[in-house]
């Protein structure tokens, strides 16, 4: 009897034990699992356990993210989008513009140099022989009225004496001649031939004088401005000795510019298709464009010069910027038309390591950085060969800071770890 009550017992413990492990396996197919898992990702959605199970996650949700395309205005990320809300983008300065082709110019890209165009130049030259003296602090680029003293030049310490002194002594003996034949040419003394010469002296005498004496003061001959505009060059320091008709100042308007660009030989066929150009200046490094400061093309060079292997293009153009004459330029000279082009502002262009990119939204508030290949660039505008399409919203203000923000911000591979 004691034995048939003992395996009744060990009979129920038996049946216990095996219910409780199916409980545990039907509640690790329910997906509860309480050991460590691996962490896993959504591609394909398969979670690769301790146990080496393997499972399909299609109805899964994790935390309210979805897979790409499940409803409207979900988005999956893919760790190269750059987080930028609105409020920074308005305090960054971020503008962005659709991209669409259009027309855009070839370009020749070369160096030259912003010249003063032929009259806006004048020089004030020394009237007569002596010592230079400066009455005013002059200096390169002080504004001048036309005749104002620029300088004087005086004779009194010179060996050959006073001019001026010399000129109305000059001037009077030849009057006294003068009004003494006059007479006598009346009375047939002497010979109208006589007379003739003695007047032509007595003038040549007169406008001498006049024209020395009209700017001389006690101090010596001054030396006037001879147009209105600003000081280029002086030629002369205090105490030189100079010569009559030597330079001394040079007076620049500066009103009209010349653009001298020198072209490759090997553009020679290109140079009649050219009808505008613009350029850069190294000291504000501004784009300058021909066309909006009534620009136009003078000439371009038939030959080469015999110690050079370059062609000169000469544009004229207004001065409105106050552009140094003399200063070398980056040209780019514009040729035939394009069309059907993408491109865009330089300001939108970022460099790494000899690579461009642009910024695309993509979203409100997320961009993408996109690699790019650059074309022709017009200083202003560049052609883009590959990296963007048309219909694409492209940063083309503000990429600077899209820069660093996309070192500080960028959202990271979409992962989960249980």
């Amino acid at each position: 009897m004691k034995t048939y009550l003992l395996a009744g017992v060990l009979g129920l413990f038996v049946l216990g034990a095996c219910n409780h492990k199916a409980h545990q396996h039907d509640t690790h197919e329910g997906h509860n699992h309480t050991e460590k898992q691996q962490p896993h990702t959504h591609a394909g959605c398969d979670h690769d356990h301790a146990h080496g199970h393997s499972y399909d996650h299609a109805g899964h949700d994790h935390s309210g993210h979805t897979k790409k395309g499940d409803s409207p205005g979900e988005t999956a990320h893919s760790g190269d989008e750059i987080l930028f809300t609105k409020e920074q983008a308005i305090a960054a300065g971020v503008k962005v513009n659709t991209i669409e082709p259009g027309s855009f110019r070839q370009v020749i890209r070369t160096s030259g140099q912003i010249t003063p165009a032929q009259g806006e130049e004048a020089t004030a030259v020394a009237t007569v022989a002596g010592i230079v003296s400066f009455r005013q602090r002059l200096t390169e680029g002080m504004t001048t009225a036309k005749g104002t003293p620029l300088l004087t030049v005086s004779s009194d310490q010179i060996v050959e004496g006073d001019l001026i002194q010399k000129a109305r002594i000059t001037y009077e003996a030849s009057l006294r001649e003068y009004e003494r034949l006059k007479q006598l040419v009346a009375d047939q003394i002497v010979s109208e031939r006589e007379f003739a010469q003695a007047e032509q002296e007595f003038e040549n005498a007169r406008i001498s004088y006049e024209t020395v004496a009209r700017n001389h003061t006690r101090n010596g001959q001054n030396i006037l401005s001879p147009i209105q505009g600003a000081v280029k060059s002086i030629f002369v320091k205090e105490g030189d000795y100079v010569e009559v008709g030597q330079p001394l100042v040079g007076i620049t308007q500066n009103r009209k510019l010349f653009l001298r660009a020198e072209v490759s030989e090997k553009y020679y066929a290109s140079l009649r298709t050219i009808h505008s150009a613009n350029f850069s200046t190294p000291y504000d490094n501004k784009v300058y464009a021909l066309q909006n400061y009534n620009g136009r093309l003078l000439s371009y060079g038939k030959t080469s010069a015999e110690d050079s292997y370059y062609i000169p293009v000469t544009f004229e153009f207004d001065n409105r910027e106050d552009m140094i004459p003399g200063s070398f330029v980056e040209v780019y000279l514009l040729s035939s038309p394009l069309q059907n082009v993408l491109s865009v502002p330089r300001t939108a262009l970022s460099e790494e390591q000899d690579n461009f990119f642009v910024y695309i939204q993509i979203f409100d508030e997320e961009y993408k950085k996109q690699e790019v290949t650059l074309g022709a660039d017009d200083g202003e505008r560049v052609e883009i060969l590959s990296g963007i399409q048309a219909g694409d919203r492209v940063v083309t203000e503000g990429a600077y800071q899209l820069k660093l923000a996309s070192a500080a911000n960028a959202l990271p591979a979409h992962t989960h770890e249980h």
